[in-house]
């Protein structure tokens, strides 16, 4: 084992220094996927692999924080959008389509939008070799284009509450060290949704509307998150408030997997967004907005891997069950024909199963599907032919049993249940595991050496106590969770009666 792990690491870093090849040649022409990372400890070159071997994303095109989707990945991708998309429809959001290109007399009507914006946005000059009259902003989001159009389809409370979403691609000019999915300039898929209210009352149990929908949303990929309210000085430009769902990568870093915005009147005013009133008198509408996007599929991969690659849970994997006879000379036909006939009987089932019969070696077939984090494999060879049994591999424990082809629906449908059950698990421990709590700055400096995870101290919401906090243990804020109070004094001013907690972290 100590031999063939070196010779893993030899093929990795030779893979590295060619530019991201999805394969090496190995022994006799066979073509072997190799995996041999620690995802903690090397959580980059983790994850950098993990999308190569698994075929999520080819990151060869030549323009950096641009990446090419490769059809597993995008299947999962695509999966994961109708997940919200269903969400949407069933709680009464329209679905729509916005254009990607807006003037900049329209981007500017919000000052603090605009302020807040305008270094990530892609700006448009020229048309061919002309000049254009009027920059035209390459959409980082669609507050703007949005609110310009509907302010023109809303005239009374009638039209009210109004509800839309739209799932686009976007472009920002981040700055950061991108990186696929979790940080990158152009985004292929963003669910935003932007809603009108007639009275601010309606737009907050919008807001609560909107957080259950990502709980449902998260929980039934199995990412795990909390919830928290953003400090004033670090709140979405336009808004009254923000409230995030943030997670942790293996790396020690939080990550914001949403938002749920409260935009209140501010927009209505700066684009004219108003209804009439029975009373034949014109009041500006209340507003929300919350987003997610292909972010979350990056958090799911680097929260379920392994040190072997991914492992995907069954309710965004593209493939469930992976079928792979063991070929034998003179047995091939029959081979083929039982795992035909075991696809056929669980595709009727309701299963994604797929027949892997390439001229391959199977130890080499098994490590692929393993890493691509298939949650099920079927192997069988011309003994289970004979005995009517096959075998039964679960990557998530990756375990193996022998089961009845006559009871194999049966079988995989339990699995596949108590797959997501373990992985939930998992999950629910792995972030528990990198949040940190303590009373004061002096007790994290002290204690909270190795930065593996976020931090809460209690804090009594003044601006300027959150502020030297930043400063004291030079970490900035993620967010306070506003609806649990604190038996704590603050880990600034010392006032007691009044804390909650304020967690702080590296993010990406």
């Amino acid at each position: 084992m100590a031999k063939e792990d070196n010779d893993r690491k030899g093929k990795h870093e030779k893979e590295k220094a060619d530019a991201g090849q999805f394969a090496e040649k190995a022994g006799k022409g066979s073509s072997k996927t190799t995996f041999s990372i620690d995802k903690v400890k090397d959580f980059p070159d983790w994850y950098d692999r993990a999308l190569e071997v698994g075929a999520i994303v080819d990151v060869r095109y030549p323009v950096k924080g641009m990446n090419v989707w490769m059809p597993y990945g995008y299947a999962a991708l695509n999966t994961m959008m109708s997940m919200m998309q269903e969400i949407m429809n069933r709680t009464g959001h329209k679905e729509t389509y916005f254009p990607m290109l807006i003037p900049e007399s329209i981007f500017g009507k919000e000052r603090d939008f605009l302020k807040g914006f305008k270094g990530e946005a892609f700006v448009v000059t020229k048309a061919g070799t002309s000049d254009l009259a009027e920059k035209l902003y390459v959409r980082p989001t669609s507050e703007t284009v949005i609110y310009e159009t509907v302010r023109l389809w809303i005239r009374s409370s009638a039209d009210l509450p109004l509800k839309l979403y739209q799932i686009v691609n976007m472009f920002r000019h981040e700055t950061k060290q991108t990186r696929p999915m979790l940080r990158l300039r152009e985004v292929a898929k963003f669910k935003e949704a932007h809603t009108f209210h007639a009275t601010a009352e309606e737009a907050e149990a919008q807001m609560k509307e909107a957080i259950d929908a990502y709980k449902e949303f998260f929980d039934r990929l199995l990412i795990p998150y909390i919830i928290v309210r953003t400090p004033s000085w670090d709140t979405f430009a336009g808004a009254v408030y923000n409230i995030d769902f943030i997670s942790v990568i293996p790396d020690g870093k939080a990550i914001e997997l949403a938002s749920v915005i409260n935009l209140g009147q501010k927009f209505a005013k700066a684009f004219n967004l108003t209804y009439q009133t029975g009373e034949n008198s014109k009041e500006y509408v209340h507003q929300t907005c919350y987003g997610i996007s292909e972010r979350e599929l990056g958090v799911l991969i680097a929260v379920h891997g392994d040190n072997d690659g991914l492992i995907l849970p069954p309710v965004i994997a593209p493939i469930h069950v992976v079928i792979v006879p063991i070929m034998k000379k003179g047995k091939e036909d029959a081979l083929r024909k039982r795992a035909g006939e075991i696809r056929d009987e669980l595709s009727k089932k309701g299963f994604k199963a797929e027949v892997d019969t390439r001229e391959k070696g199977a130890g080499d077939k098994f490590y692929e599907w393993e890493a691509k984090g298939v949650p099920i494999r079927i192997e069988f060879g011309p003994r289970e032919l004979e005995t009517g049994n096959v075998v039964l591999y679960r990557r998530d424990k990756q375990m193996k049993v022998n089961v009845a082809q006559s009871n194999l629906a049966g079988q995989i449908s339990e699995a596949l249940e108590d797959i997501s059950a373990v992985l939930k698990e998992r999950a629910d421990a792995y972030l528990k595991a990198r949040i940190f709590h303590f009373k004061t700055s002096a007790e994290l400096m002290e204690k909270y050496t190795e930065r593996e995870g976020i931090v809460g101290l209690p804090w009594c919401s003044d601006e300027k106590c959150g502020r030297k906090l930043e400063e004291e243990i030079g970490i900035p804020t993620i967010g306070f969770v506003p609806d649990k109070k604190l038996n704590e004094a603050c880990a600034s001013c010392g006032e007691k009666g009044h804390t909650v907690e304020m967690f702080f972290g590296r993010t990406y």
